[in-house]
């Protein structure tokens, strides 16, 4: 049996789906997902928040706008999951 209480290893891609994870670890899973992207060279993103509420694209968005490595960021195109998903460009 999984133990709850330990990290779960998320590979780092250029896409990060926030859909398994409890709202209250949003803003530390994107933290981490952000570190560890920049880490890796990756210069394009996508966050994948899902529609409901706006709860979750606005968390994503706050820490977006506070990070000084993120050059722009916006809606995901339509095929990507629009509003649902926020691409994010990191600076050079």
């Amino acid at each position: 049996m999984d133990d709850p209480h330990l990290p779960i290893e998320i590979p780092i891609t250029d896409v990060l789906d926030l859909h398994p994870f409890q709202p209250r670890d949003v803003p530390s899973v994107v933290r981490e997902y952000l570190d560890a992207s920049h880490d890796k060279g990756l210069r394009d993103l996508r966050i994948i928040h899902g529609r409901g509420t706006g709860t979750q694209r606005k968390t994503v968005r706050t820490l977006l706008e506070r990070d000084p490595r993120v050059e722009a960021y916006g809606d995901a195109p339509l095929q990507a999951g629009g509003w649902g998903a926020t691409w994010v460009r990191f600076r050079n």
